[in-house]
């Protein structure tokens, strides 16, 4: 098994970050290799990737989510992979965002790529075109604010909560050092 740990700072508020994350359809237009993300209900989402010119299919359920904290999901038919993103406020305009992701290769391409660290690399490369996804945006959508432990969720927990305005990214930014941070530690 593949074990990936990964962090980046986005220069942006921490429920802006967490709601972009929620939108899941949009994970293509920043993660190389993923084709489509469809959420089918509030804990279960299906994935379409190509890897290598293969096309993969699965169903990944959420089994944690706490709004502007963590989302934490498992697969359970496809490809065995599991994971954890962690976001955390580092001031008013700055979020960190901890990828942990476990990933099962299959098959000789998969595993040398593993091997190799290209799994890594592009996990490090999604995270960065993330980070300029969403500070690069003019108005940013509304994520689902809701909260899943476990397998179940009541009525009022899968309400939407839409804000009144969209707000305008700032600029600021939220530390002079690099923004990328490799196994939790800042790189200068």
């Amino acid at each position: 098994m593949e074990i990936i740990d990964q962090a980046i700072h986005i220069d942006l508020p921490l429920q802006t970050v967490y709601n972009q994350w929620t939108r899941v359809e949009d994970f293509p237009l920043f993660m190389n290799g993923v084709t489509e993300v469809h959420q089918q209900d509030c804990n279960r989402v299906e994935w379409q990737v190509k890897l290598g010119g293969k096309k993969k299919t699965w169903l990944a359920e959420i089994i944690e989510q706490e709004p502007d904290a963590c989302i934490a999901w498992r697969s359970t038919n496809g490809v065995e992979t599991s994971g954890k993103v962690v976001f955390t406020s580092l001031g008013m305009d700055c979020t960190r965002v901890h990828l942990h992701l476990n990933y099962t290769p299959e098959g000789v391409f998969e595993k040398a790529a593993a091997a190799l660290g290209l799994v890594k690399a592009r996990v490090v490369g999604d995270l960065l075109r993330f980070k300029d996804f969403i500070e690069g945006a003019v108005v940013l959508p509304d994520g689902w604010r809701g909260t899943i432990g476990g397998h179940s969720y009541s009525r009022e927990e899968m309400v939407h909560t839409p804000n009144s305005s969209h707000p305008m990214l700032k600029t600021k930014h939220c530390s002079p050092s690099a923004q990328m941070s490799f196994n939790s530690v800042c790189v200068e």
